[in-house]
């Protein structure tokens, strides 16, 4: 029996480059709907072609998706089922389609994730940088002062920062990059992921921004950059506070523990008890 059922608005993701980077469930989903929601209707025909899917296509962009949505609202309403996709990659993400769901769900219609490719997670698997905690921040503006001004905002951050870039701008954003942050901080660029001429490569920011500009491939196609967050810096105090209860926690419970630190080595209770927890983990 098919998982498809009617009034249902499916986010499917497709492939970002290799078309075989799609999932079967996908495939049928793209098969089995009323009709199908796509940012560019030209070109995601030859992914379609590809898998012989006939359903019929609306488009849905950035200057018609409030319009379009209404429309396709009226037609899931009408206990039809469709499927929302980009041109590459998963919905919503730097991609339309936020309105359309938005909509969708406020009517207590059932939407429906089909996982697969995404760039950003796909650079962050590969780069080598740490990927506990990361922040997506899209793209970066296409105006130097507006560009620094949002690296400016991000200079302290301890996560994992990863940007969508054109490849037209690439040598301008190292460039603030290396001003903000500093030629010594860490970065990667994910460039054609998927791709024929795929390339990620992990360096120091200067070094990344003397590559890109030594070499104009580099400066082609659809570009990830992941940059390091700022390593956090333990103060002699804090090891003082953490060794203290270390020893306390093989005989207290948490709060006691971070309770007893803060009144010896007079540091806030909240601060105490923080620490522990995270000795705990």
């Amino acid at each position: 029996m098919s998982e498809n059922q009617a009034a249902t608005l499916y986010i499917v993701a497709t492939p970002i480059g290799n078309l075989s980077d799609i999932s079967q469930r996908a495939i049928d989903t793209l098969k089995e709907v009323d009709v199908i929601a796509a940012e560019d209707t030209r070109h995601s025909g030859t992914l379609l072609q590809h898998y012989s899917i006939s359903t019929p296509m609306i488009s849905v962009h950035e200057h018609n998706e409030q319009q379009r949505s209404e429309v396709l609202l009226a037609r899931l309403q009408q206990g039809e089922s469709v499927a929302l996709i980009s041109d590459a990659g998963t919905p919503l993400i730097s991609d339309p389609g936020y309105r359309l769901v938005s909509l969708v769900r406020e009517h207590d219609i059932r939407v429906v994730p089909i996982p697969g490719s995404c760039a950003l997670i796909s650079a962050l698997s590969a780069s080598g940088l740490p990927s506990d905690r990361f922040s997506f921040e899209g793209f970066l503006s296409s105006k130097q002062g507006a560009r620094q001004q949002t690296l400016e905002a991000l200079v302290n951050d301890s996560r994992t920062l990863i940007f969508y870039e054109s490849p037209r701008r690439l040598q301008a954003s190292l460039t603030d990059m290396v001003a903000v942050f500093g030629k010594d901080r860490t970065a990667c660029l994910a460039r054609e992921v998927t791709k024929l001429h795929e390339t990620i490569t992990t360096k120091p920011l200067a070094d990344l921004l003397e590559w890109v500009s030594s070499d104009s491939n580099q400066q082609r196609g659809e570009c990830v950059l992941l940059v390091e967050g700022i390593k956090e810096q333990v103060t002699s105090d804090e090891i003082e506070i953490n060794h203290m209860l270390t020893i306390l926690l093989k005989e207290l419970p948490v709060k006691k523990a971070a309770a007893v630190t803060a009144s010896l080595l007079d540091v806030s209770k909240n601060t105490a008890y923080d620490m522990a927890l995270k000795l705990k983990q």
